[in-house]
């Protein structure tokens, strides 16, 4: 019974921020986990993992995301919602209480592409339009309370309800 959740744990091994002599069961740990669990085909023991990292730390965080290893979720992720449609780059940081939510089902074209380098702040809704795409650029900050619906351009902090973006930054 234990054997696939340890054999998931050869993947993407490293924990982001931790020393790897030591054990800590972030909800990004068991994220990464039921995501593995879930790809190798081990779906009943995929979906307890999940529902163990709900019980635990009151999220939902869906095993059929594609999401980089180093991914932190503030706050132990709590109240953070994300759907199965949804692809997150490098060192991405979401705070409590998030939604990323794509109108379309599971397994359906459609996404939610967070680029690297990109924060979301505490209590931020990302939802994509009926049955569309949604594409956050790599280095873009969203603050907290937004509600995005459209396109982020790289670098871009957006506010806001409807979000706007009211900085772009140049390099």
């Amino acid at each position: 019974m234990i054997g696939p959740l340890l054999e998931a744990a050869d993947y993407n091994s490293h924990l982001s921020g931790y020393d790897k002599g030591v054990f800590a069961m972030t909800p990004e740990w068991l994220w990464l986990r039921s995501i593995a669990l879930r790809r190798r085909g081990h779906r009943w023991m995929a979906k307890r993992v999940k529902q163990f990292n709900s019980f635990l730390y009151h999220n939902s965080l869906a095993a059929g995301g594609d999401i980089s290893p180093d991914v932190y979720l503030g706050h132990h992720g709590l109240g953070t919602v994300i759907h199965d449609n949804v692809t997150i780059g490098r060192r991405v940081r979401i705070w409590q209480n998030v939604t990323l939510s794509v109108r379309a089902p599971a397994g359906s074209p459609h996404r939610i592409i967070i680029e690297d380098d990109v924060m979301i702040g505490a209590n931020a809704v990302v939802i994509t339009p009926f049955e569309k795409s949604l594409l956050i650029g790599q280095g873009a900050n969203i603050g907290a309370g937004a509600v995005v619906t459209h396109d982020v351009p790289a670098g871009a902090t957006v506010v806001g309800v409807p979000a706007q973006v009211v900085r772009v930054k140049t390099t």
